[in-house]
């Protein structure tokens, strides 16, 4: 039957249909608890393109779900056998702003961030911002009814709602919104499914309205259930808003009519500390005081979180530069002003710190103005989710309770009666959230692997429904119901609303096709648990060569970290995933890698253990960029599992071409380096080369780098001796045999700096390509004889310095990772230091640049050893130093040169390192350190370059750069 609709769709329309095993296993897991393995997955490029796939799957009564940026927390995007729809990588359009009637138009897979970026052209924003901002869809925050940080501005999205084009899976296609008395009339008697539809909505508002006053709760944060209330007279009878947090259950959107609001010009952020997080809670309802009217500027967020929140950042190493923007205190409350002009801004919070300084337990306050340090901050809180989850020490946490909330009124009493039902369960839960709408999110120590934990979770759950309802709250504030909280449902609305909301959904959805078993007819919360006790009974273990030591020594854990925070599926900013980014594929994320990597441990659908060619396939665009390690708020080291992979795979796989050429570079370069001349013969004469490249399995586009005629070993001759401190200078293959400049530079500045310097001893390498084709146990011998020759030289005066990114880069996390408890390998992995590090720490000669200079940070710089140093060095010169904000340059050592390869390679580069290239003066310096990226630069741009070493011996050599 799979087969039959897989066939279907792939002859009516140009969609990606895919119904492989890969696929289905990729898209079988949210952010969620849950796990539930799909029927198919569908990736439409049109919104006429999904009115045909829903029109066939009809046909054949295949149940469908909508799915944006698949970060849900409570289910809503899992569903066993249903086709999933991914709208986000093509459905994505703007379809038109109109600043004057405040309005925007656009289809589901619009990410949020873009709709902001365009509505903010005009001083208009969309006032709901979740923390998944910069990656989450419309469609989702529609499906969800999401909030965010500035509901307090601007409330939840189903206020923000003007009109939705929809589809019921029966077909008909609807523009809803406000219904008139008037128009209501001419609804009620048309003939066929619309009027049927909205006849049945009439007779349901009319038989339910009392119980929806009376039931649904009056606060700002009612997600949980239906809309129902929006179909009551005095909202309007609006069905749009009423089809609003419906979780896809009901209709398909096509687009959505949303109401933009000015964003304030100005902002300030006042961070008040408090001796306890309770206490900050019971000061919310004074401080709501101050808050943004339609007539006023004021307060326009206000966020809580407690003092385990910062304490598990410091465990994990995540952000913790950002926490030096909290006030003192046990919790805080972190208030944002708005106004039309920064003194305005400022007034509002000064009142507010005025208020505040007489509160009884108000420890500390400190008002941050400059936009940076608010931003920073801001990350702190928004980075909760994952800083919570997967926190060295202790238990794993889980969602399920994670975004509750009360009246603001309620909040400190019912946090404190929280906090009683978590110490009765011995549960711990950092409690933090939108405490300006009484919200909690919190991760709690479920368990869950267990039979035992798994029922004092249900029995968990349902004692804090009926706390929360007690307080008058509702049990999602934000995250909606999903396979989480829907069959609690019965405890905050009672039977009679049960009855309503399965009366809703038949009128859009008869026959229960519309992703099934959510908010209506619930399946049990305890059941299709992704590592509950099923899965922890079979879970395999495998004999790894890295260690993985901050996962408890186990493949299997490590692989388990992604919680889907989907921060990987960004489309700017920072560095992770630049093949994401290249590819806009769900496979190629950092989420999508660890997602397959998961499923081969559940072994259904995907089989073959470390054998998947679906894994390999996901694995194999994965640039080794490092960056995950750093950005993702769980530390995933896709790097390292791509690399212990591959050395499985490989056992029974043939290797690629391009593995034995570039990626063994630095086993034949020394070879090569007897005879430059006749390598260069071969690797630069045009017809050599093409018969070079294929062989190599190198694209013909790419040029293959020329051999120096003499090695920067050969050329080194140390002009100093018997110095205080001593360098070993890191001769990397790459520098040494194809640019010996940069190493011959950083051997000169540190002797001009006072330094003894000598080469690394001959025939040392860190093996760095070995990786990238799971070579590791190659890689262990060579890292095992690095330890061996270097460890009796590095005394207290002598240091290692390299000038490769990438190189250095192995001492600090391959190394470690093969001999986590090898005294040695800390120590070379603490004494292994760029140029830039060494000369902060240890001193350096006077240094003048005449020209501003821009800095493109190789991804090991920037995500492994740090990048600071030198972005330091260069701006105490005097001038200008801007580090570049423009990710992955793409090349990645062999990955760029590899055939399959380049064209990702060229989107990577012209995505993010080739724009601000362009967009960098022409007057300025350009430097990068990394050996590929400067390989990618010279290949696709005319800008000239330098690397580090070579600027600041020019710098000191003749006082300027010209």
């Amino acid at each position: 039957m799979s087969q039959s609709l897989e066939h279907d769709l792939r002859d009516a329309v140009d969609a990606e249909v895919r119904f492989a095993s890969g696929d289905r296993a990729l898209y079988a897991a949210d952010a969620s608890n849950f796990r539930e393995v799909p029927r198919g997955v569908v990736i439409p490029k049109s919104m006429d393109e999904m009115v045909k796939i829903i029109a066939i799957c009809a046909r054949h009564g295949a149940s469908v779900v909508h799915r944006g940026g698949g970060t849900s927390l409570a289910g809503q995007t899992v569903s066993a056998g249903s086709v999933v729809i991914d709208s986000s990588k093509y459905c994505n359009r703007i379809l038109e702003i109109d600043p004057q009637a405040r309005l925007a138009r656009v289809e589901p897979g619009v990410v949020l961030d873009d709709l902001r970026k365009a509505a903010g052209q005009h001083g208009l924003t969309f006032g709901p911002d979740p923390a998944t901002h910069n990656h989450n869809t419309l469609g989702g925050m529609l499906g969800n009814n999401s909030c965010g940080v500035h509901s307090l501005y601007a409330r939840r999205t189903v206020d923000n709602v003007r009109e939705l084009e929809v589809l019921t899976y029966d077909g008909v296609r609807l523009n809803v919104g406000t219904t008139p008395d008037d128009v209501l009339a001419q609804k009620l008697i048309m003939p066929g499914r619309e009027g049927e539809i909205y006849r049945g909505l009439k007779a349901l508002r009319d038989a339910y309205a009392d119980e929806i006053r009376r039931r649904y709760p009056r606060i700002p944060r009612r997600v949980s259930g239906y809309s129902l209330d929006e179909l009551l007279p005095e909202r309007g009878f609006h069905v749009g808003r009423a089809l609003v947090g419906s979780e896809s259950t009901c209709v398909t959107i096509l687009s959505a009519t949303l109401e933009l609001v000015p964003d304030p010009k100005h902002k300030v952020l006042l961070v008040i500390g408090f001796d306890d997080v309770a206490n900050a809670a019971d000061a919310v309802p004074d401080l709501l005081k101050f808050r943004h009217t339609k007539d006023s500027n004021g307060l326009i967020a206000l966020e809580g979180m407690d003092a385990d929140l910062p304490h598990y950042m410091k465990v994990k190493n995540f952000r913790v530069e950002d926490l030096q923007y909290l006030s003192k205190g046990n919790g805080w409350l972190l208030a944002q002003f708005g106004g039309d002009t920064q003194a305005e801004a400022e007034r509002h919070a000064e009142a507010c710190r005025q208020r505040m300084s007489r509160h009884p337990h108000v420890v500390d306050m400190r008002l941050l103005t400059d936009p940076e340090e608010r931003e920073k901050l801001w990350k702190v809180r928004e980075a909760g989710l994952g800083s919570t989850a997967w926190v060295p020490g202790m238990a794993d946490t889980w969602p399920g309770w994670e975004d509750s909330a009360v009246g603001p009124d309620e909040l400190g009493a019912y946090m404190r009666e929280l906090k009683a039902l978590y110490a009765k369960y011995d549960y711990k839960g950092s409690m933090y959230g939108h405490f300006g709408d009484g919200l909690i999110h919190s991760r709690i120590t479920f368990g869950l692997h267990t039979d035992e934990q798994v029922a004092n979770y249900r029995r968990f759950l349902e004692e804090a429904a009926a706390l929360v309802v007690r307080h008058g709250g509702t049990l999602s504030g934000e995250h909606g119901d999903g396979r989480q909280r829907a069959e609690l449902l019965p405890i905050m609305y009672g039977e009679t609303l049960i009855e309503a909301f399965g009366a809703f959904k038949r009128l859009w959805d008869p026959l229960g096709r519309m992703n099934p078993g959510k908010i209506v007819n619930p399946k049990p919360l305890d059941t299709d648990l992704r590592y509950g006790p099923q899965f922890e009974r079979k879970k395999p273990e495998y004999h790894t060569l890295f260690k993985f030591p901050e996962s408890q020594n186990s493949f299997s854990r490590a692989v388990m970290r992604c919680v889907g925070v989907g921060e990987c599926r960004r489309h700017e900013g920072g560095t992770m995933c630049p093949s994401y980014r290249g590819t806009r594929e769900e496979k190629h994320s950092t989420r999508g890698r660890s997602r397959l990597l998961q499923e081969m441990l559940e072994g259904d659908p995907i089989r073959n253990d470390m054998q998947s060619d679906a894994v390999h396939e996901a694995l194999d665009l994965c640039l080794s960029c490092k960056a995950c390690k750093k950005e993702c708020p769980v530390s995933v080291d896709m790097a390292s599992y791509r690399a212990e992979f591959l050395h499985h795979y490989f056992k029974s796989h043939p290797r690629p071409l391009a593995s034995y050429g570039m990626g063994l570079v630095h086993v034949w370069a020394p070879w090569a380096a007897k005879a430059p001349w006749l390598m260069n013969l071969i690797t630069q004469t045009p017809g050599l080369s093409a018969i070079a490249k294929i062989v190599a399995g190198v694209h013909p586009y790419r040029d293959l780098p020329k051999f120096a005629s003499r090695t920067a070993r050969a050329q080194w001759r140390s002009a100093s001796q018997h110095r205080d401190k001593r360098v070993i200078l890191w001769m990397d293959s790459f520098n040494n045999h194809f640019t010996p400049a940069p190493l011959l530079a950083a051997g000169r500045v540190l002797e001009l700096s006072g330094h003894e310097v000598v080469a690394s001893p001959k025939g040392l390498c860190c093996g760095r390509p070995f990786y990238d084709y799971g070579r590791l146990e190659a890689a262990r011998a060579y890292l095992q004889r690095c330890l061996d020759v270097l460890t009796p030289l590095l005394d207290e005066r002598t240091w290692l310095v390299g000038v490769e990114p990438s190189c250095l880069s192995v001492f600090k996390t391959e190394l470690l990772s093969f001999f986590p408890d090898d005294a040695r390998a800390k120590r070379l992995s603490e004494r292994a230091l760029t140029l830039g590090q060494y000369l902060t720490m240890h001193g350096h000669a006077p240094i003048y640049l005449e020209r501003d200079v821009c800095v493109h940070g190789h991804c090991h710089h920037k995500s492994v050893i740090g990048i600071d140093a030198e972005m330091e060095l260069l701006k105490s010169t005097g001038r200008k130093a801007t580090l570049l904000d423009d990710g992955c340059c793409g090349m990645a050592g062999a990955f760029g040169y590899e055939t399959q390869k380049y064209p990702v390679s060229e989107a990577i580069a012209r995505q993010g390192l080739l724009k601000h290239l362009d967009q960098t003066p022409d007057d300025h310096l350009i430097a990068a350190d990394g050996f590929s990226c400067r390989h990618q630069i010279t290949h696709f741009s005319q800008r000239q370059h330098q690397t580090l070493p070579e600027l600041l011996l020019a710098a000191m050599s003749k006082g300027e750069v010209s």
